[in-house]
């Protein structure tokens, strides 16, 4: 492994990955998550030197691989001249303790990992804060192994009390500080919910999928803009907006960060506010690395996160994109798994045609065509039609007015609380 090293990566952080397989993760299973794992140390910009794998029933309690192959572990990092070991599994305080006092070397674990990851490509005050806060939280139960003395200045009034500890003031520090971030993001997340109610009436498409799945590369694709696409991991922070013209409809559709295995939950939690565009969104286009031998888990773990983010009920359409980079063995078993998915390359503009009819399909789906008589009294009730739905006739009886229209199923209930349907006569067509 060492003659690939190249030049340029002298530099770079020389790392050790370190995995388990066992009865409940195959070797193959293991290797793709090893593999999974160094591409996010290479976009942390760190180099993979060498990656372990251990069959273990369990993980030892203690330093995770046991006493003996830590040893085993310092032997081959003095040997490579490595100086950072990294775990694909999340350690408690105790393993991170022991395994850095038993290889006298820097130990991270796999959320401590993506937590770097996100805070240096973290752009935009909101994702700036919701990353720290998010370190913070993973920090807090760590400060016997993280021992930063976060305020050197921490004397003065009411803080000579006798016996607190430097970590006890630590902790306290660490817990103002969340409280200031949890009230920032507040703050962002009622100037988001002002924004996006600017932007009522429009359907709202949200692209969601597993981190390098090409999300960004199909939003430039469809919306002809420059939103960054490359292929490192969490390329996307922050959510992106634009409109886009289909043949009968306008849509706007929003790319978003994207998931990944073992994501940390402090993660979501801090992020759930830039993933409102996921939540209040239409239409989901779930788009997948079709051509990765790990597509069918890759979904999982999606569709598991959307769980969590209470967007499962959404319309989704499943988007298998790099078909270009897919067989024809590849892709008959992907149709017939998942017989209702789009296949696309976004890179090469391929099947996009078809997505944009899908879409449509979609959202015609989620509208209803109504005929209504309302008194003209209820001139809010007539607005609010004309201004949501698409009318198709008008006419006036007397103090009424009958109205032929079609409208999204969510404006249509709304327009029901305006109307209270109190005397109004409705007729489905």
């Amino acid at each position: 492994m060492l003659d690939d090293v190249k030049n340029s990566d002298i530099e770079k952080e020389r790392v050790l990955l370190v995995g388990l397989y066992g009865p409940e993760t195959s070797r193959n299973q293991a290797e793709e998550y090893l593999e999974e794992l160094e591409m996010l140390t290479d976009t942390a910009g760190g180099i993979t030197i060498e990656k372990v794998l251990q069959n273990r029933t369990h993980p030892d309690v203690s330093t995770y691989v046991g006493k003996g192959k830590l040893q085993e572990l310092k032997g081959q990092m003095k040997a490579l001249n490595i100086n950072t070991i990294i775990f694909d599994d999340d350690l408690s305080p105790t393993q991170i303790r022991n395994i850095e006092a038993g290889t006298d070397t820097k130990v991270l674990d796999r959320s401590a990992l993506i937590l770097d990851i996100f805070a240096s490509r973290a752009k935009t005050a909101a994702a700036k804060t919701q990353v720290e806060l998010a370190q913070l939280q993973y920090l807090l139960p760590r400060l016997t192994r993280y021992w930063t003395h976060l305020s050197r200045q921490s004397g003065g009034i009411g803080t000579k009390g006798p016996g607190e500890t430097q970590i006890e003031t630590d902790r306290r520090i660490i817990g103002q500080r969340i409280g200031v971030l949890k009230n920032k993001l507040e703050k962002l997340d009622r100037q988001r919910t002002t924004q996006r109610k600017g932007r009522e009436g429009m359907n709202r498409v949200s692209l969601v999928g597993y981190t390098n799945a090409g999300k960004s590369t199909l939003m430039n694709a469809l919306t002809e803009t420059n939103v960054l696409a490359e292929n490192r991991l969490f390329a996307t922070l922050d959510s992106t907006v634009r409109r886009h013209e289909l043949t009968n409809h306008e849509v706007l559709l929003s790319d978003t960060v994207g998931f990944i295995r073992k994501l940390p939950h402090n993660l979501i939690e801090s992020f759930k506010s830039t993933l409102d565009e996921v939540r209040e969104a239409d239409i989901l286009l779930h788009v997948v690395d079709g051509a990765s031998s790990m597509a069918h888990e890759y979904i999982e773990v999606v569709d598991t996160t959307l769980e969590e983010l209470n967007a499962t009920n959404t319309r989704t359409l499943l988007v298998l994109n790099k078909v270009d980079k897919m067989d024809s063995e590849q892709i008959s078993m992907m149709r017939n798994a998942y017989p209702d998915a789009v296949f696309i390359s976004a890179e090469r503009g391929i099947g996009l045609s078809e997505l944009e009819v899908k879409i449509e399909e979609l959202i015609e789906d989620g509208y209803v065509r109504e005929t209504l008589t309302i008194p003209v009294a209820k001139y809010k009730a007539v607005a609010f039609i004309h201004e949501n739905a698409n009318v198709e006739s008008e006419k006036y009886e007397g103090s009424d007015v009958i109205l032929t229209f079609s409208i999204a199923k969510k404006d249509f209930k709304q327009l029901s609380h305006l109307l209270d349907t109190i005397g109004t006569e409705k007729e489905v067509i």
